[in-house]
């Protein structure tokens, strides 16, 4: 009974580290992605003129 303790023990320590630092990755904020930058990002309908007018709505190029 004692040998398979002592031959237990590396293994449950291993899973025990192991699954300790996959607790610290799961509970870290994700950093913020590298490819979202605010600049690049135009969502808005008159952020800035681009000269298409195939994506104005109906009503706003009826009304200009």
């Amino acid at each position: 009974m004692l040998t398979l303790a002592v031959l237990l023990l590396p293994g449950l320590s291993l899973l025990l580290v192991v699954m300790s630092r996959i607790e610290d990755t799961l509970q870290r904020e994700p950093h913020p992605a590298r490819h979202a930058r605010p600049r690049h990002l135009r969502l808005l309908p008159g952020g800035k003129a681009t000269g298409n007018d195939a994506t104005e709505p109906e009503e706003h190029s009826a009304a200009a």
